[in-house]
């Protein structure tokens, strides 16, 4: 019940920062899509940087233990594409659809339901693709330091200046 707890308070905390950064805004999504404004890229990422930041932390200091998925190639890229399509055929991506209805907007009912279908035909599909799709392209439980070889505090780092360089890039091309 604690974790279920956890997830409630920490999903109405980011449905609050998505509210506040704009990000559920259909011109914001639209913008996104067109690569004309940034707004949704750079909130995501700073999401990223932050959350990978305090997962190691608690990491290192014993409080969570990571359970890495494996990573599949083949389900990703099929996965991506049809994200892709749906983002983009209805103008919300399903955690901006829950927060677009929070905020009124009754169009992104489409998106959660466009979810709950998804999920359900995923979950019906399931045995037939586990033999197939979902074979292709498997590496395993792997994650970049595990790769390179290298301690996740040398990666952290890179990722943070390589994403204030893109920051900065995008401040100076108006995006």
């Amino acid at each position: 019940m604690k974790m279920l707890i956890y997830g409630l308070v920490t999903g109405i905390l980011f449905g609050f920062f998505l509210q506040k950064g704009r990000v559920l805004r259909y011109d914001k999504q639209l913008g996104a899509l067109r690569l004309m404004d940034m707004t949704i890229v750079k909130f995501m990422l700073s999401t990223v940087l932050v959350s990978m930041i305090g997962i190691y932390v608690f990491k290192d200091l014993g409080f969570v233990e990571l359970s890495v998925k494996p990573t599949n190639l083949g389900a990703n890229i099929i996965g991506g594409l049809l994200f892709g399509a749906g983002w983009g055929l209805l103008g919300y991506c399903p955690g901006t659809s829950a927060g677009a209805i929070g905020e009124g907007r009754w169009d992104a009912l489409w998106g959660v339901l466009g979810m709950l279908v998804g999920a359900a035909i995923y979950a019906e599909c399931y045995p037939a693709l586990k033999k197939s799709i979902l074979t292709w392209g498997t590496f395993g439980k792997i994650t970049l330091p595990q790769v390179l070889g290298v301690s996740h505090w040398i990666i952290i780092p890179a990722f943070i200046i390589g994403a204030l360089y893109l920051f900065r890039w995008f401040e100076k091309s108006g995006l």
